[in-house]
């Protein structure tokens, strides 16, 4: 027995064969017994190879999403963090464990009002019930921010390293939670008094399954992603992910100010290095900056600091004609005498840090344009020169609706 613990080919073969059984419909607790008896202790390593080659050999990602909140329970305890190393106060996965543990007292304070929800006695206990759990569920909504930094900022890293079976698991189960806090907040906000029977339905069918969900996610991250990222992903990219955290936001707890290295000089402006221009936020050659600019549903002209145009892009129908004849011109002849006075205050504006943007709109025959001034300014707050963009929302007006991008065809 010693032997098949400690070989990690027979260890996922058996873990594998385990998840096989649940998906045809063994029961769980019974696999359980069997785990503990046979395995133990699983390293993390296991649990998220086999996650891979299920997914690998043809199991539905559909069915890996509906396996996973089973087998995870199942796997509760016997996953082995032994080796995982520590963080410091500031580090990614510190920060997202202390926005778990955020997660968890709200999630305590609903279920005692479950319990409560079942001898309310009144429809008026019912509905002050009811609002409590509203102000808390309106809390735990903010776990999309969570969910939000795993998505654009872990799973990016863990992807590069060929590690691309969890994350797609793991993204699909935030968007059932997702799915499943605005169905409760939606049950929630109907106007209206509960009686109590009512209310002891919606906790039981709504309410409790929307927190569960996040409770069920919380013990995924613990027990096998955050290890995993742990030890995988570099110093390099977590001070990257650290660096990022704040343009997305945190979770129930207060912003966390950036740990900056010794002698890290950070993000610095663009540089031009064997044709392509590396820019604070991606790299991109010369033809696809121009291309891209070109593409944008907008006409952009780029004044500069001395307040001659610099720039102007090329769509394929520009509202106002440009020519390359304009550039280097002074801004002020480009309009009619009997507006200058107007671009001269917004420039002053723009050039005293007065104002950032001016919007205008007008009507050209039946189209409808809108036409916005913004200031361009260093990360020091020094202003760089003004960008003008001009753009047709005739038809944009008239959209009602949605169009989701599932419904793309």
């Amino acid at each position: 027995m010693g032997e098949l613990i400690h070989n990690a080919a027979n260890r996922k073969k058996i873990l594998k064969h385990l998840i096989l059984e649940l998906h045809r419909g063994e029961a769980p607790a019974d696999i359980k017994n069997r785990l503990a008896e046979w395995l133990q202790k699983i390293p993390y390593q296991d649990v998220v190879e086999v996650e891979q080659e299920l997914m690998a050999e043809g199991l539905p990602q559909e069915e890996v999403l509906r396996l996973c909140d089973v087998h995870a329970r199942v796997l509760e305890g016997s996953i082995d963090r032994s080796g995982t190393p520590a963080v410091q106060p500031g580090h990614p996965v510190e920060v997202m464990r202390r926005e778990n543990r955020a997660l968890e007292k709200i999630i305590e304070k609903l279920k005692d009002l479950y319990r409560r929800s079942g001898s309310a006695g009144s429809p008026v206990q019912a509905g002050s019930l009811t609002a409590e759990m509203s102000g808390l569920f309106e809390k735990l909504a903010e776990v999309n921010l969570h969910y939000v930094k795993k998505e654009n900022l872990f799973f990016p890293y863990l992807e590069k390293l060929g590690i691309t079976g969890p994350p797609k698991v793991m993204w699909g189960k935030h968007d059932e939670t997702r799915r499943m806090l605005k169905a409760a907040q939606q049950v929630l906000g109907v106007p209206g008094t509960l009686s109590s029977e009512d209310l002891e339905a919606m906790v039981e069918t709504v309410l409790k399954p929307a927190s569960q969900s996040i409770l069920e996610m919380v013990l995924k991250e613990e027990e096998i992603f955050f290890p995993m990222c742990l030890d995988k992903i570099s110093e390099k990219d977590w001070q990257d992910i650290e660096r990022q955290m704040p343009e997305i936001g945190f979770c129930l707890i207060e912003a966390v100010a950036v740990r900056k290295p010794a002698g890290e000089r950070g993000i610095s402006g663009a540089e031009i290095s064997e044709g392509k221009m590396s820019l604070p936020t991606g790299t991109m050659t010369a033809a696809e900056l121009t291309s891209l600019l070109n593409t944008l549903p907008v006409d952009i002209t780029f004044v500069d600091s001395e307040d001659r145009v610099r720039y102007f892009s090329q769509g394929r129908e520009r509202i106002f004609s440009r020519n390359r004849s304009i550039l280097g011109r002074d801004v002020r002849l480009c309009h009619p005498p009997s507006s200058v006075h107007v671009v001269e205050k917004i420039l002053a504006d723009f050039k005293s840090g007065k104002r950032d943007s001016a919007p205008f709109w007008i009507k050209m025959g039946k189209k409808f344009i809108h036409i916005e001034y913004f200031a361009l300014r260093d990360e020091k707050g020094r202003y760089l020169g003004t960008l003008e963009v001009s753009q047709d929302l005739t038809q944009k007006k008239s959209l009602a609706g949605e169009q989701r991008l599932l419904s793309y065809e």
